[in-house]
């Protein structure tokens, strides 16, 4: 996993911890608060590795339990051993069930990889580049949230869903005030994270509010 992708990551949890305004915060106090964002990546990488095992071992039993009640066993002796029989479910239940699961591994497996990348010395970047980002909010909250508003068409920037504020807010600080990182990529990676956390509709939403951003100060 890439540090930038694992600090933007960072970032959203680090954002989605935020109980009072951005200015109340301090230097130390968003260390704390990365330290906490860790914490709950890790819980949630346990909790869906807790799931995806729950998955499988559901399969599991209703495999076993079909292949105990299938006829073929049933008129078997009573101390012999169950024979595998053939399993009626369609290509497209297992698909469904396998695609779930290894939707769960992946968000399990890319919540350890930004927790590792945070606590280790060598990767201390990533740490780094997700308080820069706050930070970067922290000195242009209002400049940022009123481009959110402007952009927001009949939208009331309070009443918004806060997801899709906070990758906002993370995708305009590196557009338009860190620049290290190329403007495709910030968008690509803000819609990443939309699609991951947010609505159904939250992907659409944010590249249209990025688009006009883009237009409108000539980002390059």
């Amino acid at each position: 996993m890439q540090a930038r992708r694992a600090a933007r990551e960072l970032a959203f949890i680090l954002f989605s911890q935020f109980d009072r305004k951005i200015t109340n915060y301090s230097k130390e106090n968003l260390d704390d608060i990365i330290l906490k964002s860790v914490r709950i990546l890790s819980d949630s990488a346990s909790e869906d590795i807790k799931a995806s095992l729950g998955s499988l071992l559901d399969i599991k039993n209703r495999i076993d339990d079909y292949e105990a009640e299938h006829e073929i066993n049933l008129n078997r002796p009573i101390d012999a051993s169950n024979v595998s029989v053939p399993v009626q479910m369609t290509t497209a239940d297992f698909k469904s069930k396998i695609d779930g699961m290894i939707e769960i591994a992946e968000k399990a497996l890319l919540a350890l990889e930004i927790a590792e990348f945070t606590t280790l010395d060598s990767q201390s970047d990533v740490k780094d580049y997700a308080i820069k980002i706050a930070q970067t909010y922290h000195q242009n909250h209002d400049e940022i949230d009123g481009i959110i508003s402007k952009n927001s068409t009949g939208w009331d920037i309070d009443r918004l869903v806060k997801m899709d504020k906070d990758i906002l807010r993370i995708a305009l600080c590196e557009m338009l005030y860190i620049k290290e990182t190329p403007m495709k990529v910030v968008v690509d990676e803000a819609l990443e994270l939309a699609k991951k956390y947010s609505t159904e509709d939250s992907a659409s939403f944010i590249n249209g509010i990025l688009a006009k951003v883009i237009v409108d100060k000539a980002v390059q």
